[in-house]
């Protein structure tokens, strides 16, 4: 037989991504995870216990209260509630109900937005470095991915850069703040920039250009920076949030998408969203999480400690000799490598027991990302390995 056993799309992706899958998969670095005395600061991933808060709310949600209690569930009126009064609040714009649709995480809140305004050809922009899967999902709809740079000294994004990027192809733009890896929240004024540009683009265009607002890590803001979601100051907006950063659970999968309450053809585009969760395989929360929402909202990890640990290891890692960026949120640092080879002096820090993710698999070569989701013991004993694996390389 001469056809291939899989879709070509899904080869094209696997070949795309084989570098990051190579490293999940077969990686030395990957393999040392779970070993005793190691530092893991690959993923986002708890090492300390989770809430006890958010177990409670999980419990008396998961007691059934009718016999509809685990149907097919969508976005429940109560949920869909609580997002939009936290909206409101924070943000001081009147978020209504029907601006709300829940998702099971971010991950499936960007899929589906992309599935929802992005036909075959399209493209969609999106700094680097950026999360890893933007590209696949990108792919995976039938858009087109145009990477484009950041300020190289600031991190903050290139207006002008972006303005080149931009062709009559051009569907959508996906921003996140605070960037992973970089930690930066993007200032006022350079949004509200961004938002003239893409509505002179788009009517330039006689298309709209849609803004994908990855505000994952939203509230893990330092230093008593404003945070303002990048979706408030374009109205063809989508917010997309997850509950499984602030709260460091990932596997608990709740989020969802928020549309700007001043969007044109609002109704179109939910209609839209609507159908592109269903095709995705039921892309809503579970039922449990949902009942939780109210008890959960307002529960998070504790970001002041965050900052303390950031704080710590941009001192002591500066101290040994390492350059690196000094993060405005998120649970990152983006750290440059001594070693042209990312990849190669990641390998030299898990002989010393540190595990981190080599900035190559964030568009990022020369650079490497450490999580601060590692526990205290984890980076305590980590400097004497980062202060040996830098002497090593000089």
């Amino acid at each position: 037989m001469s056809a291939a056993p899989i879709s070509a799309k899904i080869a094209e992706l696997l070949s795309d991504q084989r570098q990051l899958f190579s490293f999940l998969n077969s990686s030395p670095i990957m393999a040392r995870r779970g070993a005793e005395g190691v530092s893991d600061f690959i993923f986002g991933n708890p090492h300390d216990m989770p809430l006890p808060e958010f177990s409670e709310a999980l419990q008396k949600a998961s007691v059934p209260q009718s016999k509809d209690w685990f149907a097919y569930k969508m976005s429940e009126p109560e949920s869909l509630a609580v997002v939009s009064e936290s909206l409101s609040r924070r943000y001081q714009m009147k978020f209504s109900d029907e601006d709300i649709l829940m998702t099971n995480g971010a991950f499936a809140g960007l899929a589906v937005s992309l599935k929802a305004i992005v036909d075959d050809g399209d493209e969609v922009i999106y700094p680097i470095p950026p999360w890893f899967f933007y590209h696949p999902l990108i792919k995976s709809t039938g858009g087109v991915p145009v990477r484009v740079g950041v300020d190289k000294t600031t991190f903050d994004l290139d207006l002008e850069a972006i303005e080149r990027a931009i062709t009559s192809k051009t569907r959508a733009i996906i921003v996140n703040s605070p960037n992973n890896p970089t930690g930066k929240i993007y200032p006022r004024q350079t949004l509200q920039a961004l938002s003239g540009l893409l509505s002179d683009a788009s009517e330039k265009n006689g298309r709209t250009i849609y803004l994908l607002s990855d505000d994952a890590y939203c509230n893990i803001v330092f230093d008593g920076i404003e945070y303002r979601s990048p979706s408030l100051f374009y109205s063809n907006s989508i917010l997309i949030y997850t509950y499984g950063k602030t709260l460091l659970t990932p596997g608990q999968r709740i989020g969802y998408l928020a549309l700007n309450p001043d969007m044109a053809d609002k109704g179109s585009v939910a209609a839209a969203l609507y159908m592109a969760q269903t095709i995705t395989g039921w892309a809503f929360p579970n039922a449990d999480l949902q009942y939780a929402l109210p008890s959960i909202e307002t529960l998070s990890i504790d970001v002041a400690h965050l900052q303390e640990r950031r704080d710590l290891m941009v001192e002591r890692l500066s101290e040994l000799g390492y350059q690196l960026h000094k993060p405005d949120g998120t649970f990152y640092l983006m750290v440059r490598s001594p070693l042209e080879d990312d990849e190669e002096f990641c390998y030299r820090l898990a002989e010393h027991g540190i595990l981190v993710l080599p900035g190559a698999l964030l568009d990022q070569p020369g650079y490497f990302r450490i999580s601060l989701t590692a526990n205290d013991e984890m980076i305590e004993r980590s400097f004497s390995g980062f202060g040996s694996a830098l002497a090593s390389s000089g």
